[in-house]
């Protein structure tokens, strides 16, 4: 009997927007969904206890981080992610290929795989499919990501073509090698093709002859215009079988979750929310807000009157102010836990709107007010 991995819930008589049930051996979770980013096993400045208090049921780790450092070896030796970090909700792992190409000192593609020196020491390895999936089977993630390329902002046609044909030629060796050692996880292809539209077409299509779980869209919110990645992001999306769970990659802001939604897609990650809190920027019912501003000084409100998160509900922004101005620890967990709380409640209306048909209305008073809030700046 084949597995179950999606089941669609609800669709958006408005647009391609639904509700699902995305199903790992460890949980189920509601889609759309948002998944907090946990680079090396860890959501910055919060505790895992933390994460699951605001809802959370999956999270990312990252294969390249957690190769260099601890070591996958060490994390299988000490019982697999879950029980490193104490996580026992699901995780996803990406392939690595992101960050070898953004953060390594070198990098080389070859046939066989991505060349590259480490950031933390210079020392050289070699990342093929092959490895990818057994760091990921070593680290027991519950969905898996196939090693892909990275294809840059603006890239000729001819090289976009060529880094596309080595993705799925390493999509083909990701998926052989994960199932010489079957498990109970799970599989996703990713779509490449750059900024080129029958390059896109050609890449999911590819993907889906594959065959995969589900099916994520990479290289999209790489400095692009947005008009452009939503453009890109249709063209794959209507290549990619719709009983499948959908994932953008790496997005990202509140508006462009909305607008992937309302076109079909299921799962997001992005690093936004627990980075912007480390510099101040929190995301609000009206808008964003700088904590630094001098405005605040003396201001007994909460971020957002309107948040019934934890900081919200006990601190004002004066009191964070002052500890974001003091360097004081503290802020950077109680701003993550405002703007992850933000994130995730989003997430949930966004839910409950696509339930009740009124997703149209939602979408319509997002940017109404997102508008009535760039004019009183």
């Amino acid at each position: 009997m084949e597995k179950l991995v999606f089941e669609i819930q609800k669709k958006c008589p408005h647009s391609s927007a639904r509700t699902g049930f995305l199903y790992t051996r460890r949980g189920v979770i509601e889609t759309p969904v948002f998944m907090p980013v946990g680079t090396q096993a860890s959501i910055k400045a919060l505790s895992p206890e933390e994460v699951a208090s605001l809802g959370a049921r999956i999270i990312l780790a990252n294969t390249y981080h957690l190769f260099l450092r601890p070591g996958h070896e060490l994390v299988a030796k000490m019982g697999g992610l879950h029980r490193f970090m104490n996580w026992p909700r699901s995780i996803l792992t990406d392939s690595g290929g992101f960050q070898v190409f953004s953060l390594a000192k070198y990098c080389r593609l070859e046939g066989e795989g991505a060349r590259f020196r480490s950031h933390l020491d210079g020392q050289e390895y070699l990342l093929t499919p092959e490895l990818s999936m057994e760091i990921q089977a070593a680290l027991d993630s519950d969905i898996r990501m196939v090693l892909d390329t990275c294809i840059p902002y603006p890239c000729p046609y001819e090289e976009a073509r060529k880094f596309t044909e080595l993705t799925h030629q390493w999509e083909r060796r990701s998926k052989e090698a994960w199932q010489r050692k079957p498990d109970a996880s799970l599989l996703f292809g990713i779509t490449q093709g750059g900024m080129y539209a029958d390059l896109r077409r050609l890449s999911a299509e590819e993907i889906v002859n594959i065959g995969f779980d589900g099916y994520a869209i990479g290289g999209l919110s790489v400095g692009e215009p947005r008009e452009l990645m939503l453009e890109m992001l249709e063209i794959s999306l209507e290549a990619l079988p719709e009983e499948s769970p959908r994932y953008l990659m790496g997005v990202g802001t509140p508006e462009d979750i909305l607008e992937a939604v309302w076109r079909g897609v299921d799962m997001f990650d992005c690093v936004l929310p627990t980075r912007n809190a480390r510099r101040g920027t929190l995301f609000t019912s009206a808008g964003k807000l700088a904590i630094k501003q001098a405005r605040f000084k003396e201001d007994e409100r909460p971020l957002d009157p309107e948040c019934s998160c934890y900081t919200c509900r006990h601190y004002s922004r004066a009191y964070l102010r002052h500890l974001f101005l003091a360097g004081e620890l503290l802020v950077y967990r109680l701003l993550s836990l405002h703007n992850l709380h933000f994130y995730l409640k989003f997430m949930e209306e966004l839910r409950q709107a696509i339930r009740e048909e009124r997703l149209l209305e939602f979408r319509k008073n997002f940017y109404q007010r997102k508008e009535e809030t760039r004019c009183s700046d």
